[in-house]
């Protein structure tokens, strides 16, 4: 009656976690090197907050993510 079960299995091999740890890291720092360069060097009245809020979205996603695959790659699995 019942079917055999599959094993879970991650849809990114794990060869590639190291590489889109490092790339992930990578473009979310310089996501937040802009974001701080942008707000160090615009005045508050010309300030745009649609492109802080995204330039923040984006540094937020990778970072996350670079941090999630940095964590599998070293074997924490979460």
């Amino acid at each position: 009656m019942a079917n055999s079960a599959k094993p879970i299995s991650s849809p990114v091999p794990q060869e590639w976690y190291p590489t889109l740890a490092f790339f992930m890291l990578a473009v979310g720092l310089v996501a937040t090197a802009s974001f701080f360069i942008y707000e160090a060097t615009v005045s508050k009245k010309n300030r745009s907050v649609l492109k802080e809020l995204s330039t923040g979205a984006v540094a937020s996603v990778f970072l996350g993510f670079g941090s999630l695959f940095l964590l599998l790659s070293a074997g924490v699995y979460v």
